[in-house]
Order: structure tokens, then C-alpha cells, then sequence
């Protein structure tokens, strides 16, 4: 499928849909989920046949008839199935040190480059119809039905240890593996999700904090491919009825990758969650994470303070812990002794002593930092506080002359004041305490490459004002001089990506964060003695010019740095 940006230009420089009708067509095809090209071929505004004639004229390309070529086995195998379902590539034949590509989108350049190092030989790309190529990916998928049916006939009765090795040793096995990681790694996936259900399994990466299907397999390559990762991760092959956690790393030249592996049975079998932890990866600073300038002198003038707690709040998956370790990196120097307790340790960070949790010998987060007080710390790092017993050592450690970093599990700032209250932490103490807390979440960067400005109209406007208090926003806005005095959001320029090779044609291009930053000033301690709650609170930092998440959301969608709907989807999820 060609990319919507390549497809919009082909459009019009061959006159084959003007840009009026193009923008009425686009709109039409969001509306039913579908992309540029699925709209025009389902509604026969454009044949399918005429289009890629044209875009091979376009990229100077040969074509390629799919359905008057026969395609070996070994030469359809030379890329990935993974790589053949989701680029939508397709290696018919092979001449010297050659390979020749069925392709429906030229600009795929990276995949391409990627084919060329996985196989040794040269890409030589020929333009095909998307309709032929799927009917000819069909025969890869029976292709690999029928092998791993072959090798799974004998362990499917009983599994013992010795067969389950013997499986997962298989070679289509292995090779289905190593594409999943190594496509993963490509893609930059945070995460792999395997799937069984009752006749298939489901692979989907999560790409940009995005859950998106990548290819199906057939059910029975599930043993084999359970047995293969259990095998890297070091569990044990005959435990089937329990979850199992664990872990294995994959090194080459480009990359080392830490890939974290959880293993959960499910009605229709064992579904796998690997977590892609890059080792080689350094911490990021707080302006990369994206906090404006206000909310970074907060950050900065807190984390030099000597004791006290400071929370960094939001759901699984929001970058809490790479905030908190951007934090360590700034405070890591050989003066000061930083510990942490961890479950599990994400990232090695040389000059800190990371010790992570192990529930299975009664190792907690309370018992960790109960020894972490024998260590003579400077700065404790706390993984999340879950419970009340964790939530007073944290506190009375705070008090004691220690700097405490740590998470919990809140949907904004002013929330987790009370959330200490309700984990037993006497009032008093969560006003001595408390220094600061940051609520967070990621939403995904719009693709520089491709974005292009817009002004709301009417509509949108009107169903902004149904999820938000806009007017409360524009003049919070206008009082911390992001926004000029009596401007209107219709009047500003917003930004949103039309897609292209960059970015997948997602339009998006990796993450940011949106951050509330309050800090416990003597008003905020004295609402903690009163007992007030998360609202009265976060009004009152509110009118103290605290900027809220929704309000940084606007801050960068204004800025070009991302979209309105990815704010909404953020923030209103």
C-alpha cells in the first residue's frame, strides 16, 4: 500500500482526483477507519489496476504479474513472513547476487535496506497489485501450516520436557522466532504480545504506545514457539498451569536488547508479553522527556533539596520510571550513595546500587528499604509503593534526612496526597514530607516529516468544548502567556501528519511526555492538615499557576510537537 502522502501527490500530478475532492475523500475514509487507498478501491472511485500501472510509470519501476509466476519455496522463505504480511513484500525470484521484490509501496527504503543485510543480496524492486500479492502470501501461510503440523504431530499427545526441547529446536521454529524479535527491534516495538485463541495465534507489537496486529499464525506452531522463548528466557519447558517470569538478551554490532518475558496461561493456552528493554540505551534528560521551562525549575529546585519525597504518578506504561531515572542521572556524582529497590531493575545505571524484588523468598519493597536504611543512602529510589507498610518506612525515611524517589499508581497530581492519607500516612507527616509530584503521560509525536497546519472548524471546536473547559484552558493559557491575550482556538494553526515513509504512514514518530508538576508549597501543606480533598487541592495549585496535563497537552499540540486527537486520547482514555 502506498503511502498517503505518495499517494495524494500521484493523485494530483496525474490529475486523477483534484485536491477538493482528495481532502472530501479523507475525511470520508477516517470516518470509516479505513486508509486513502481502502477508501477508493471499496467504493470504486479508483481501480486498483490503474492506480499501481500508474505509480510504476511514477517510480519508474517494471511491474510484476504475481498470478503468472510460480515462487519456490526457498525464495519465498529469503524474507520473513512477518516482514512479507506486514510491509507487504514479497520475494519471487533470485538471480545471482539478486533478489527480486513484488512490492506495493517503493518508499518502504529502511525495509528494503533491512532485506538486503538479513539475506546478502540486492533488492530489486518490481511494482505488483496488493490483491495479487495477498493471494500469493496465502501460499506462504499453508507453506508454514503444513510444516508446523509435520513437526508438531508428535508432541501435541504428551509433552514431555525432551519433545518440547526437540520442538523448539526445529528450524521454522527458530526462524519464526528470530523474526519476531529482530522485526520488533526493527520496528521499534516496546513491546511483543503472543496470542493463542482457539485456532490461531495473534502477534501485535506495541509501537509509539500502540497495540497494533502484525500477523497471525497457525495454531500449531504455538508449542514450538512457547517452548523456543521459555528455552531463551531459562523457565522451565513442562510448567503449563502457572505464570512464569523471565528474561534473555539478544546482542549483535547495531543493538543490545534486554527482552523481558511474561508468561500467563490463558483459557486457550500461553500468552507471552515481552517487554524490549534497550541496555545500551542513556538516560534522558528532563527536557527530552518534554517538560516546558516552568515545571523544569520545579523539578530542578526540588531534586536538590536534601530529604523529603518526591512522586512521579500515572498508569502503567506512562514513562514514570524513565522520569525517575533521568532524575538519578542528574543526581548520580561520586559524592552521593543512591540506592534502589526495583521490580524488575529496567535499566543498568552505573554509580547506583540497583537491587530488584523477589516476592518468591519474601524480598519486598518493605523489607528492601528496611535494609536500605543499614546502607547509609544519600537518595533512596522506591519502584512503586503499593502498600502501607511500604508507604510508612518511604515516609519516616523522608523524614529522617533522606531524599526518597518513588511512583504510585494516581490519574493526576493533586490525587496522590490523599491516596497517602487513605495507605494510613498521618497527615502531618505527608505535609513534612511531600516535596513534589509529578503526574504524567506519554502521547505520540507527530512525524516531522509529513505534518502539515489546519485550523478547527466549527465542529471541532463545539466537540472540544463537550471534553473540555476550553474557555477555563484559553485563559489559564493566556495567564501563563502561552496563548495571547483574546485568542480563539479556531484561530490557531494546529497540526496533524498525513503520513509517509518515516513514519510508516502513522503520521507519528516516536513519544513525548505531558506533565503535571505540583509542587507542596506552605498553602498546599496546609490544605494536607485540614484534610482536604484531591479537587479543593488541585484548584488551589491551579490558581497558583500549576499547569495541568490537559493544558501541556494544548501547549505542544500549538507547537506542532503533536495532535489534538492524540491530547484527547491521552488525556480522556
Amino acid at each position: 500500500m502506498l503511502y498517503t502522502s505518495r499517494l495524494k501527490e500521484i493523485l494530483l500530478r496525474k490529475k486523477l482526483i483534484n485536491k477538493q475532492n482528495i481532502e472530501l475523500y479523507e475525511q470520508a475514509a477516517k470516518k470509516e477507519k479505513l486508509s486513502l487507498e481502502g477508501y477508493l478501491f471499496k467504493h470504486k472511485i479508483l481501480e486498483e489496476k490503474k492506480l499501481y500501472k500508474i505509480a510504476a510509470e511514477y517510480f519508474k519501476l517494471p511491474t510484476v504479474d504475481l498470478k503468472e509466476v510460480v515462487v519456490r519455496k526457498d525464495i519465498l522463505f529469503l524474507v520473513p513472513d512477518i516482514i512479507a504480511s506486514t510491509h507487504k513484500i514479497l520475494a519471487f525470484n533470485k538471480k545471482g547476487n539478486k533478489i527480486q521484490l513484488a512490492v506495493t509501496n517503493p518508499d518502504d527504503i529502511q525495509m528494503f535496506e533491512f532485506i538486503s543485510k538479513k539475506t546478502g543480496l540486492n533488492p530489486e524492486l518490481y511494482i505488483c497489485l496488493p490483491s495479487a500479492l495477498e493471494e500469493t502470501l496465502k501460499q506462504y501461510r499453508v507453506s508454514l501450516k503444513a510444516e508446523f503440523q509435520k513437526i508438531t504431530v508428535g508432541p501435541a499427545k504428551k509433552e514431555d520436557k525432551k519433545k518440547l526441547q526437540q520442538l523448539a529446536e526445529n528450524l521454522p521454529i527458530v526462524r519464526i522466532v528470530d523474526s519476531l524479535l529482530e522485526h520488533a527491534i526493527f520496528e521499534g516495538a516496546s513491546d511483543i504480545h503472543i496470542e493463542p485463541l482457539e485456532k490461531e495465534v495473534v502477534v501485535r507489537y506495541r509501537v509509539d504506545g500502540i497495540l497494533r496486529k502484525v500477523m497471525t499464525l497457525p495454531r500449531a506452531a504455538l508449542s514450538g514457539i512457547v517452548a523456543r522463548i521459555k528455552i531463551l528466557s531459562n523457565l522451565k519447558l513442562d510448567e503449563h498451569r502457572l505464570p512464569q517470569d523471565g528474561r534473555f538478551k539478544v546482542e549483535t554490532k547495531e543493538y543490545k536488547i534486554s527482552f523481558r518475558v511474561s508468561i500467563m496461561p490463558i483459557f486457550d493456552g500461553e500468552k507471552i508479553v515481552m517487554r524490549l528493554l534497550k541496555e545500551s540505551a542513556k538516560a534522558l534528560t528532563l527536557e527530552d522527556l518534554g517538560l516546558l521551562k516552568g515545571p523544569l525549575e520545579i523539578v530542578k529546585r526540588n531534586i536538590k533539596r536534601p530529604h523529603g519525597i518526591i512522586f512521579v504518578t500515572g498508569p502503567t506504561g506512562s514513562g514514570k520510571t524513565t522520569t525517575l531515572y533521568s532524575i538519578m542521572n542528574m543526581l548520580n556524582k561520586p559524592e552521593v550513595n543512591i540506592a534502589t529497590v526495583e521490580d524488575p531493575v529496567e535499566y543498568r545505571m552505573p554509580g547506583i546500587n540497583q537491587s530488584q524484588v523477589n516476592p518468591k523468598i519474601e524480598f519486598t519493597f518493605a523489607k528492601g528499604l528496611r535494609s536500605l536504611l543499614r546502607q547509609d543512602p544519600d537518595i533512596m529510589m522506591v519502584g512503586e509503593i503499593r502498600d502501607p507498610e511500604t508507604a510508612e518506612i518511604a515516609t519516616n525515611a523522608a523524614m529522617t534526612g533522606h531524599l526518597v524517589l518513588s511512583t504510585l499508581h494516581t490519574n493526576d497530581a493533586a490525587t496522590t496526597l490523599p491516596r497517602l492519607g487513605d495507605m494510613g500516612v498521618p497527615p502531618f507527616l505527608i505535609a513534612f514530607t511531600a516535596n513534589m509530584l509529578v503526574a504524567q503521560r506519554l502521547l505520540r509525536k507527530l512525524c516531522p516529516e509529513c505534518k502539515t497546519s489546519y485550523k478547527l472548524t466549527k465542529e471541532q471546536v463545539a466537540e472540544l468544548n463537550k471534553l473540555f473547559n476550553m474557555s477555563e484552558i484559553a485563559k489559564s493559557l493566556q495567564r501563563l502567556k502561552f496563548l495571547k491575550a483574546g485568542a480563539r482556538m479556531s484561530t490557531l494553526p494546529f497540526y496533524r501528519g498525513t503520513g509517509c515513509q518515516k513514519c510508516g504512514n502513522t503520521g507519528y514518530k516516536g513519544r513525548i511526555g505531558i506533565y503535571e508538576v505540583l509542587e507542596v508549597t506552605q498553602t498546599i501543606k496546609n490544605l494536607i492538615h485540614k484534610k482536604a480533598n484531591a479537587v479543593q487541592i488541585g484548584e488551589t495549585a491551579k490558581k497558583s499557576g500549576m499547569i495541568t496535563m490537559v493544558m501541556d497537552g494544548f501547549i505542544k499540540a500549538m507547537k506542532g510537537i503533536t495532535s489534538v486527537e492524540e491530547v484527547i486520547r491521552v488525556t480522556k482514555e
